[in-house]
């Protein structure tokens, strides 16, 4: 339930105002009210929902500084790992990228974001894996879990080809075995959401916040 919800709000299925009923869950699904009320819990501990006393459980708006923070460590976790991949990847990991790479390309143009994004997330996990640093990647995901939910706003409007161009771009520099291009490569990458961030919030207004945690 909790994997269910989650990824729902990060799609932008349940949009942040959005009130959130546990019987109703519960009935919906087919469940007791206990597993959807430790979800909520949960959530409410990652900043999706926002539980008001005596009001009920709200999906929460996008924290803008939520999003900064996430992208300033994974640029820094990111950046190590391509490096490492750089000098440990072998011609059939670097034709495993590819095929990654074919594979959101050819998502550039189905309708939804999600079969493109799915393919974006499988080509880091693999730099992750590639690097010995599976364990880091699954590390990160709680922490650019408010990142993911832009990320999927910016893929309804924002051009997708530039980011299988930079992919490519990664992929030729590790083929080179180039670390320092692979890392200013994946910087640069990683940045553009900072780069995309004020216009996808002028979007989609009632989707963020500023302020405090």
């Amino acid at each position: 339930m909790i994997r269910l919800l989650r990824n729902r709000i990060v799609r932008g299925e349940l949009a942040p105002g959005t009130r959130l009923s546990e019987a109703e869950i519960a009935t919906a699904y087919c469940i007791s009210r206990q597993p959807v009320r430790e979800a909520f819990i949960r959530l409410a501990d990652a900043s999706l929902i926002e539980v008001r006393p005596q009001r009920g459980s709200y999906v929460s708006r996008i924290l803008i500084s939520a999003v900064v923070s996430a992208q300033f460590v994974r640029e820094a976790v990111e950046a190590d790992i391509v490096r490492r991949v750089a000098s440990l990847a072998t011609p059939a990991d670097v034709a495993e990228l590819e095929a990654t790479l074919a594979t959101q390309a050819e998502a550039i143009n189905i309708e939804g974001p999600q079969p493109f994004i799915a393919a974006d997330e499988a080509f880091h996990r693999q730099l992750a894996e590639v690097a010995g640093q599976k364990d880091g990647w699954e590390f990160l995901q709680p922490l650019k879990t408010q990142m993911d939910r832009v990320r999927y706003l910016s893929a309804r409007n924002f051009p997708r080809a530039t980011l299988v161009r930079q992919h490519s771009e990664i992929v030729d520099a590790i083929r080179k075995g180039d670390a320092d291009e692979a890392e200013q490569r994946m910087r640069r990458h990683l940045r553009l959401i900072l780069e995309d961030l004020p216009s996808v919030a002028a979007m989609f207004p009632d989707f963020f916040r500023q302020g405090a945690r």
